[in-house]
């Protein structure tokens, strides 16, 4: 659905216009995420903040990942040193972008994260001196300052850290002004520079003595020599000393240009590994000045630091995901590490390797394995054991002679994770092993990476099996009869033994986990031992409750559940209609009820319902899944009900199923329980991707326009009927809109990020992250989405063949219609189905323009909706649905 006039991210100005009316403003960095309400956060406790805030980080990041980094973040630090977590360093330029900058940093305070924020004030300094008839004066990139420079210096370095302060505390984020206390120093050169300053000393003690009292310490980079003279200090130096002193995990140098960028190409660089790049980098005839200076220091004081600490150069409004993220935003400048392999314990040192299986094996901590088992068992087949100089990772790969390789441990640090050695040795395996098997648990921390790197996996009972380089399923399952035989993975984690019909989960499955196997993330059929599955459909009636019904796609939802064959409606929550009867439903006489988080338990452990429906805003759902969830364990009969989700809330997450029939494996469908709708627009958005894939351009990434009815836009209240009864009225009209189209959400749609994220899946390289530019706009008829995709091709290629991808990819799907014309309004609006048409090709054979459309309340939302609920409860997949 459309996010216009939600309350959104750091770089939307709308979110700042609120945030002007002090409400309590939240942000997603480079990344649409909705919030119920400003206001509620202003009032909401501090947990419940936090709460509030962490799922809203899951738009940047998968849920794992976010997690990851907020335990490591959060515990580097302790009542003894609270300062360890970061040193952020604001350049004078981005202090002119306050408000953005205010909201960078409230997020990491209201998620418990209190980092030491020193700042310039170079370009605001030079406007003033400027203007005071002043010439600025540098030697060797040093500020000249003599008294008078000095006084302004003063009053500027006041002014902007009390607005900085200010606009913090307007947020409801507490922040103390330290202007001086900190730093002491020498005369850098009193004859060559003046009044600068060398640092000599620093005192702690107020920054931690900030933080302890629970505010964040603004800083100003002026010093004190012993004799009390106040003395100029470059910024980006006290930042250094600063982080020598308190050894924090990050240092962030927040600038305009968002990162360090090559000097020929102008692509910015993502990781600078010093140990492996820096002579080399030092060496290219494009690092000069600036840039040769920068990396210099930056090598100085990462040498003077523990390898887990690394630098990070971003803008302000890429905080979020240059904290919480793998991938990160700007530039990472880190020490790096100089890989190995060993084929023997005694040439990494057996007590070394002891000990970190001892510290990092789940398996050891759990009580399943002994150290001495473990380092037995590499005497039974050639291994190699893979990781890094300080052993941050250690990877284990056994490979008896004709064997297929199996990777039976993989063991990183805080550090190792943090600073993505764990890619780097994984990268090392995959040049030696074209193909590899491995396992994880279903409770390890980092399992989502594990699914990323993957080309198939099967996971059941809580344990996964993960492989890659093996592209045909018979060949599968001759690789793992053979380990079952030989006993080289443990049985838990194969496929083999009865499996479960498709649409039910193992009784010894916890709630919310199922069984389910995917392939090369396409749908394999014609196996065994549970890769695909396929059962006469159902015909037995269930129950479904759905929670939100007041909106168009919950009103849309209750006409097809109307004419469906099989399902009964007999709980609809909606707490403005309680009491009312369900109009548009002829089935039963159903009145609205407001159903609370322990009704819904209740219910749930009761077994009154076979099926959830969340139609709920974004952010809202999870309490009411969390109940479903809790009223799972404790049922005594019967097995968990089904949840399909309509938000985006899960469309990330782990142990969630993404419901999208036509491209992904329908066969996990029908086994899972938890189920997330996908957007109407990334529903439209990968269906026209999908096909052109075999020729997409790396780094030149599709584009697609989107226009959309207002019905997207959502509803407001609207006037109370004549009989009292609450209505709803379109948040955005056609009498807004004055007969055009208004585009919205320029960058960074949550429908970009969702697409790009699961179109990676069908990449044939797996480590590959794909993304897709989205350009969303609101039109004036009601219901309708146009997609016009434009792609650059690697390869050259004509329309009629671009057509007959389309058509061969979609052959048989009953809700997908390819035509040759440019698809118009009048072929999606009240249509269930997808359709696409208008291939057309460059005249250089180098860029396709398709057109697709479908009705964001049909297949963008309740269609789809049903399509998911029939496959996972057993029903034929179009029941109730007007073919």
């Amino acid at each position: 659905m459309l996010a216009a006039k939600r309350v959104a991210t750091l770089g939307v100005r709308s979110a700042k216009q609120s945030l002007a009316k002090q409400a309590s403003a939240v942000q997603v960095v480079r990344r649409t995420a909705p919030v119920r309400s400003l206001q509620s956060l202003v009032q909401s406790n501090r947990q419940t903040d936090r709460d509030t805030i962490t799922r809203l980080l899951y738009s940047i990041g998968t849920k794992r990942e976010v997690e990851r980094y907020l335990r490591i973040f959060s515990s580097s630090s302790d009542s003894a040193q609270p300062a360890k977590f970061a040193v952020i360093k604001i350049g004078g330029a981005v202090l002119d972008q306050v408000e953005e900058l205010a909201l960078s940093l409230s997020f990491l305070y209201r998620v418990g994260l209190y980092p030491v924020v020193l700042h310039g004030a170079g370009p605001q300094l030079n406007s003033i001196i400027e203007a005071e008839g002043i010439v600025p004066d540098y030697i060797e990139g040093v500020r000249v300052t003599d008294a008078k420079t000095l006084q302004i210096a003063r009053r500027v370095f006041l002014e902007e850290n009390l607005k900085l302060v200010g606009a913090l505390e307007k947020l409801g984020t507490r922040a103390r002004p330290i202007t001086s206390g900190v730093f002491t120093a020498d005369f850098l050169d009193k004859d060559k520079y003046g009044l600068v300053g060398k640092i000599t000393r620093i005192d702690k003690r107020p920054l931690e003595a900030s933080i302890r009292a629970g505010a964040l310490p603004i800083l100003t980079s002026l010093a004190e020599s012993e004799s009390g003279q106040i003395l100029n200090v470059n910024a980006d130096i006290a930042a250094g000393e600063l982080a020598k002193e308190l050894e924090p995990l990050k240092i962030v140098f927040l600038n305009e240009k968002g990162g360090l960028f090559h000097g020929v190409t102008g692509e910015k660089l993502d990781v600078i590994n010093l140990d492996e790049e820096y002579d080399e980098l030092m060496k290219q005839p494009w690092v000069k000045y600036g840039t040769k200076l920068k990396l210099r220091e930056f090598k100085e004081l990462l040498d003077h630091l523990p390898r887990s600490s690394s630098v990070a150069v971003i803008s302000a409004d890429s905080l979020q995901r240059e904290l919480f993220t793998d991938s990160g935003a700007g530039t990472l400048i880190r020490r790096g590490y100089k890989l190995y392999k060993h084929e023997s314990i005694e040439s990494i040192g057996a007590d070394r390797l002891r000990q970190v299986i001892h510290d990092r094996d789940p398996d050891i901590k759990s009580g399943d394995q002994s150290v001495t088992g473990v380092l037995n068992s590499l005497k039974k087949a050639p291994y190699v054991i893979y990781g890094d100089e300080p052993m941050d990772v250690v990877a284990i790969v056994t490979k008896p002679e004709g064997e297929t390789p199996v990777m039976t441990k993989l063991l990183a640090s805080r550090a190792g994770i943090l600073n993505g050695i764990v890619d780097n040795v994984f990268n090392s395996i995959k040049k030696d092993h074209k193909r590899l098997f491995w396992t994880a648990r279903a409770d390890d921390e980092n399992r989502a990476w594990h699914f990323e790197r993957a080309d198939g996996s099967f996971t059941r009972a809580g344990r996964s099996l993960f492989w890659y380089g093996v592209q045909d399923v018979k060949e599968v399952e001759r690789i793992v009869k053979g380990f079952e035989e030989s006993g080289r993975i443990e049985r838990a984690y194969l496929p083999v033994g009865p499996s479960a019909p498709p649409h039910r989960t193992p009784a010894a499955a916890p709630s919310g986990s199922r069984s389910f196997s995917t392939f090369a993330r396409r749908n394999v059929a014609g196996s065994s031992r549970g890769y695909a599955t396929a059962a006469a459909p159902s015909t037995t009636p269930k129950r479904l409750a759905l929670i939100g019904a007041r909106g168009f796609t919950g009103q849309t939802l209750t006409s097809l559940l109307a004419k469906h064959p099989h399902l009964e409606l007999t709980h609809v929550s909606s707490r403005q209609l309680a009491g009312y009867s369900l109009q548009g439903y002829d089935k039963a006489d159903i009145k609205y009820s407001d159903l609370s988080v322990e009704d819904v338990e209740r219910m749930e452990k009761d077994g009154e319902v076979d099926a959830w429906v969340m139609a709920l805003p974004n952010g809202v759902c999870k309490p009411f899944v969390d109940a479903v969830d809790r009223g799972a364990q404790a049922r005594k009969n019967g097995e968990a009900s089904v949840v399909v989700d309509l938000s985006a809330d899960y469309r990330f997450e782990d142990g969630w199923t993404y419901g999208l029939p036509e491209l992904y494996d329908r066969a996990a469908i029908r086994r899972a329980k938890r189920i997330s709708n996908p957007g109407c627009y990334a529903t439209s958005t990968q269906l026209l991707v999908a096909p052109l894939l075999r020729y997409i351009k790396r780094d030149h990434w599709p584009t697609i326009f989107g226009m959309s009815g207002y019905s997207g836009a959502g509803t407001i209240a609207g006037p109370i009927a004549p009989d009292g009864r609450p209505t709803t009225a379109p948040k955005v009209t056609p009498e807004s809109l004055a007969g055009g189209i208004r585009p919205y959400s320029l960058t960074n749609h949550i429908h970009e990020r969702e697409a790009g994220h699961h179109l990676s899946r069908l990449l044939p390289d797996q480590g590959y992250q794909m993304k897709v530019a989205f350009v969303p706009n609101v039109a004036p008829w009601f219901s309708g989405i146009i997609s016009v995709l434009s792609m650059p091709l690697h390869g050259r290629v004509n329309a009629k063949e671009v057509q007959a991808l389309y058509e061969d990819r979609y052959k048989g799907e009953k809700l997908i219609t390819v035509k040759k014309d440019v698809v118009a309004l009048p072929d999606v609006e009240g249509k269930h189905g997808w359709t696409v048409g208008g291939f057309q090709v460059h005249s250089d054979g180098d860029r396709a323009v398709v057109v697709g459309g479908l009705d964001n309340l049909l297949k963008g939302a309740a269609t789809q909706c049903l399509q998911n609920l029939n496959l996972a409860l057993g029903y034929d997949e179009y029941a109730g649905i007007p073919l």
